[in-house]
C-alpha cells in the first residue's frame, strides 16, 4: 500500500488541476471578465444558479478519484506489460510521438460517440449519464461532472488506448491537456469560434460549443467530442 497509493494519488492530482486550472480559467474569464461583455456570445441568455456550479464541481471531484483509480490499474498493474505503452522515446520515431497524439484524439472521438450514444439509452441513463444531464445549462464545472459508472467508462478509455496505440507517457500528457481543453470548450456556455468559422467547410467537421450546449438543452443529439463525422454519418448531428 506504501508504494501504490502516492501514484494513485498522483494520477489523481493530475486530473484534478488540470480540471481545476482549465475549468476555473475558463470560468473566471467568460463569467466574470466577460459577464456582460458582447465579445462573445453566450449561447442561452440565463446563467446557471450557485448549486449548478457546486454540483458540477462536487461531482467533478469525485471522477478525478476514479480517473486515479483507473489509472493506477493501467501503470500499476499486471496490465502494463501487455499494453503497447513505451518509455523510451527512442523507441519509435520523434515524429511519431507526435502522431500519436493525433491517432489518440481519433480514438477518443470514436469510443466518446460510441459510448456516448450508449449511454443514452433508457436502459442506462439513468445510472450512467442522467447527473451529468443536470446541467440543462452548463458552465466549464461540467466538464467531469459524472455518475461514477460515467466516470469508469471515460476512464477506460486508458486501457483501450494502451492496447491499440504505443504510447509515450508524454504523448498521453500532451493528449489529455488537448482533451481537458476540448471539454471544457464544450461546456462553455459561450461560442468563441466566429461564424464565419462555424459555416466554412472546415470548420463544420470540428465540434463547437453550441452543439454540445444543444446536446444538454434537448438531451440528444450530438454525440462527438472533438468532430462531426460520426454525428453526420449517423445521422444524431442536430442544430436545434
Amino acid at each position: 500500500m506504501e508504494t501504490q497509493l502516492p501514484f494513485a494519488i498522483f494520477i489523481f492530482l493530475i486530473n484534478f488541476l488540470r480540471y481545476l486550472l482549465v475549468a476555473g480559467m475558463a470560468f473566471f474569464v467568460f463569467y466574470y471578465v466577460f459577464k456582460n461583455s458582447k465579445s462573445f456570445q453566450k449561447i442561452q441568455n440565463r446563467f446557471p444558479k450557485t448549486s449548478d456550479y457546486l454540483r458540477e464541481f462536487g461531482s467533478s471531484f469525485m471522477s478525478c478519484v476514479i480517473f486515479g483509480i483507473v489509472g493506477y490499474i493501467a501503470y500499476k498493474t499486471p496490465f502494463y506489460p501487455f499494453s503497447r505503452a513505451y518509455n523510451n522515446i527512442n523507441d519509435y520515431p520523434i515524429w511519431y510521438f507526435w502522431i500519436s497524439i493525433l491517432l489518440m484524439i481519433l480514438l477518443h472521438d470514436t469510443y466518446f460517440y460510441w459510448t456516448h450514444r450508449l449511454i443514452h439509452h433508457k436502459a442506462l441513463f439513468k445510472n450512467f449519464h442522467a447527473l451529468h444531464h443536470k446541467s440543462h445549462n452548463p458552465s466549464p464545472w461540467a466538464a467531469f461532472a459524472f455518475d461514477p459508472m460515467e466516470a469508469v467508462i471515460n476512464g477506460c478509455f486508458q486501457f483501450v488506448m494502451m492496447v491499440i496505440i504505443p504510447t509515450h507517457f508524454n504523448a498521453v500528457a500532451i493528449f489529455y491537456i488537448i482533451s481537458m481543453v476540448v471539454n471544457v470548450y464544450g461546456h462553455l456556455g459561450y461560442e468563441i469560434y466566429p461564424k464565419w468559422f462555424r459555416e466554412h467547410w472546415l470548420g463544420r467537421w470540428i465540434n463547437t460549443s453550441t452543439a454540445h450546449n444543444y446536446h444538454h438543452h434537448y438531451g440528444k443529439g450530438n454525440y462527438g467530442f472533438y468532430f462531426t463525422f460520426w454525428d453526420k454519418i449517423m445521422e444524431t448531428e442536430q442544430s436545434k
